[in-house]
């Protein structure tokens, strides 16, 4: 346990004297520092649904960066062009109307280089309206984030299949 502390505090003073931040390891369940970046980066996507579905642009406006995309893959199953691309203006506009009842990601996966980061995976969405058989759908995308001042910032979305609705909303469920 001392040797961990002492390793741990050399990594500390190494950083520091390069300027850069320490980026520590679990290296097992009993260290005292702990650090995940893949965890802490699904932690974050998650918040950032959680804040779509509030319609909370204060919050998205801080965490994307001023070039952020959002390229909506609407009529886009096939190869065909996208339905639209957003700038972050645009995007948070939409997001402003807080369109939704839900967002829910899984099968998320994440690729880390450093402080990039690309996830994809999917989210199953509910809208609060819209036309019947078009309020649940489902969106396969992938995403970059890059880490700037120890924090993680939200660079572009893209759906890259879909959305596609649910089978029982087309049914006339809600």
């Amino acid at each position: 346990m001392r040797a961990q502390i002492g390793s741990v505090l050399l990594l500390v003073a190494a950083c520091s004297a390069f300027g850069q931040e320490p980026k520590p390891r679990v290296t097992s369940a009993s260290s005292a520092v702990v650090s995940d970046p893949a965890a802490e980066l699904l932690a974050f996507e998650r918040e950032m649904e959680a804040a779509v579905v509030r319609g909370d642009v204060a919050f998205l406006d801080r965490v994307c960066t001023s070039d952020f995309s959002f390229t909506h893959g609407d009529g886009w199953t096939t190869g065909g062009p996208p339905l639209r691309v957003e700038n972050k203006a645009q995007w948070l506009a939409s997001v402003g109307k807080a369109p939704y009842l839900s967002r829910e990601l899984n099968s998320v996966q994440v690729e880390l280089h450093g402080d990039i980061a690309i996830t994809y995976g999917r989210y199953h969405a509910r809208n609060k309206v819209g036309e019947p058989g078009r309020r649940e759908f489902t969106v396969w995308f992938e995403r970059v984030y890059t880490r700037r001042s120890g924090h993680w910032q939200y660079v572009s979305h893209r759906t890259v299949h879909g959305p596609t609705y649910s089978k029982e909303q087309s049914k006339g469920g809600n």
